[in-house]
């Protein structure tokens, strides 16, 4: 086991397997008492040589590594790869490239929905995985024996499985698949956190506009606390205060004190002045500027048994093509579909098209019938096209 604590050490280190054609990649990291997720080991494995990198050792530089990442000549090999890439978009503004997530190979390859590593690695290795060290503490050192050796078994199973599912992809031509949704992963937009959006992860509905405004600008305000200085965002004001801020909209701090939700002795901290602010701004935000909230559109009258019939096409397919059905569609975007020709839905697009979005429209249009034969659920050219 080779543990890297030098920025020497590993630049050596990424300068060999600049010359491999795939690293597998995985981190840990802690998130429990601060907005930004703490990088606390890196592992790292070739074809032929693992790795575990300190990043938290006093004498180490991963720039190199995030070379590493964006070096386009190594494919870069995660399972479920969107915090790890996250965190390398926050600290270094690296995203891998090329990309390949084995969680959604797997899903392309027929391994069911959002498979885990210890699945994969029982089913495509004959190995199993020790999961005592996955909850420990990653922050501290020294690292014991048993938490090195967990953290290598997660890049040194997933050599064999990317080559397995890489093989799979190239058999069946499904490669082109799984760049699409690598597309997604490696699309800033992806990682973006921005506290005028912060309102959005709010599940609360309001009848008045003003309550709106109030709470797109205390959420965006609590959000720029978090960020700045580094805590979770519950640390900074709870959810529920937020709603009760922008239901009751106290107009001082006494008032501000008064609301059940917010920590007493909030109008004596350093943040009251600045949340009071904010509440300002909301209530002074023009009407053209406060969003839209649209409720979800009712479904058509009747439309529940062509969802079901939806539901049998989409089993029915992702059997056939070997495909997970949370990777096709969800039952809102069936509903969709049932509702509009022209749904936005990511099963009316690209590869998910060919595999269902296609024939769900043709079996609304009445082009094809659903029918059994035997055990067996089978699709029927009806020979017709539907009326427009």
């Amino acid at each position: 086991m080779n543990i890297i604590t030098t920025t020497a050490e590993l630049e050596t280190v990424c300068a060999r397997l600049g010359g491999a054609g795939y690293v597998t990649v995985d981190t840990e990291f802690m998130r429990d008492s601060t907005f930004w997720s703490k990088l606390c080991l890196i592992q790292l494995a070739g074809p032929d040589d693992d790795y575990v990198i300190d990043p938290l050792a006093p004498d180490i530089d991963l720039t190199s590594f995030y070379d590493l990442m964006r070096n386009k000549k190594v494919v870069k090999v995660f399972h479920a790869a969107r915090q790890d890439i996250e965190i390398f978009w926050h600290e270094a503004d690296a995203i891998p490239d090329p990309l390949f997530d084995t969680q959604v190979a797997a899903m392309v390859c027929g391994f069911g929905d959002s498979v885990g590593y210890e699945t994969l690695v029982r089913r495509l290795t004959g190995g199993s995985v020790d999961k005592s060290s996955r909850f420990t503490d990653w922050s501290r050192r020294p690292l014991s024996d048993k938490q090195l050796q967990y953290a290598t078994g997660d890049v040194t199973h997933l050599r064999k499985i990317y080559e397995v599912l890489a093989r799979r992809l190239t058999q069946t031509g499904r490669a082109r698949w799984v760049a699409e949704e690598m597309a997604i992963l490696q699309d800033p937009e992806t990682y973006a956190v921005r506290p005028e959006d912060a309102w959005k992860r709010l599940k609360m509905r309001f009848k008045g506009q003003k309550g709106l405004a109030v709470l797109v600008e205390v959420a965006a305000w609590r959000e720029r606390q978090a960020q700045e200085r580094d805590l979770p965002r519950s640390r900074v004001l709870k959810d529920d205060a937020l709603a009760e801020i922008a239901t009751q909209i106290p107009r001082s701090v006494e008032e501000l004190d008064r609301l059940r939700a917010v920590p007493k002795g909030m109008s004596n901290s350093r943040s009251a002045a600045a949340l009071m602010e904010a509440i300002e701004r909301g209530l002074s935000m023009p009407e053209d500027k406060i969003p839209v909230v649209k409720d979800a559109e009712p479904l058509p009258p009747g439309i529940g048994p062509l969802v079901e019939l939806l539901k049998v096409l989409l089993a029915m397919r992702c059997e056939q093509h070997e495909v997970a059905q949370k990777l096709i569609a969800k039952v809102s975007d069936l509903e969709l579909i049932a509702a509009h020709d022209e749904a936005d839905v990511p099963a009316l697009k690209g590869w998910r098209r060919e595999v269902f979005g296609a024939d769900a429209l043709r079996l609304k249009r009445g082009e094809l019938a659903i029918s059994a034969k035997g055990k067996k659920v089978i699709l029927i050219e009806t020979g017709k096209t539907a009326a427009k």
